[in-house]
């Protein structure tokens, strides 16, 4: 007899979405056990910041000495794998697998690259630009912020195909730019929002071009202006 066809109760995250998050559950996994004092690795958190995290002044550096080296430029997208600490690193996976999972079912995994990476180095240049602090910038946050621009343009798009107010689709990072600003009031902040409104900008506008149908759409804007 055959047996009728069941649906998965949750759909499957998307391979892409898995592939990034994994090196930054690993990477966190074992600084963790390092700072326990295993392998020891007492030390290793601060060392994979100083390998891996994008320090503020770079460019400029890079700049005055007209020197463009690779293992530098290589900070701008590795710094969003490696976290100050477990909840930072926790949070950022949290948000990646959430945000992923709802736009990786929709983009191709070369948009979701486009999206992620892009992200990461728009919020880089401009926290290397505009910070007025020395902390190097570390962890997934720009680059998780980039999706929820690119998950607000799908909203956009919907919303515009509905009739319905496409600044509703707004909301979103609306909310989370209010506890930000909300918790930075109480606690104190550091610069890192200005990667992550950055990180933002990157996704929405780079989801206009590699959403499906998004070139398509643009061409025949630009057509009707």
């Amino acid at each position: 007899m055959n047996q009728p066809h069941r649906s998965a109760a949750v759909n499957p995250l998307p391979p892409i979405i898995v592939a990034l998050a994994v090196p930054m559950a690993l990477l966190e996994a074992a600084l963790w056990l390092g700072s326990r004092g295993l392998f020891d690795g007492l030390g290793w958190r601060i060392t994979v910041l100083q390998d891996l995290a994008l320090y503020p002044q770079l460019l400029q550096a890079m700049a005055d000495a007209g020197r463009w080296p690779a293992s530098e430029l290589m900070r701008f997208v590795t710094f969003p794998f490696v976290h100050y600490a477990p909840l930072h690193a926790i949070m950022a996976i949290v948000f990646l697998l959430a945000l992923g999972k709802m736009v990786g079912e929709v983009f191709n995994a070369f948009a979701v690259l486009v999206v992620f990476f892009g992200s990461a180095v728009f919020g880089a240049i401009a926290y290397a630009l505009l910070a007025t602090s020395n902390i190097p910038l570390a962890g997934g946050f720009p680059a998780v912020y980039g999706l929820i621009g690119a998950f607000t343009y799908l909203l956009y798009v919907q919303l515009g195909a509905l009739g319905a107010p496409q600044a509703r689709a707004f909301t979103l990072i609306g909310f989370l730019l209010g506890i930000q600003l909300v918790f930075g009031l109480l606690f104190g902040a550091g610069q890192d929002w200005i990667a992550e409104v950055a990180g933002f900008v990157a996704g929405f506008a780079l989801s206009v071009v590699v959403s499906p149908g998004g070139f398509r759409r643009l061409r025949a804007r630009i057509q009707r202006r």
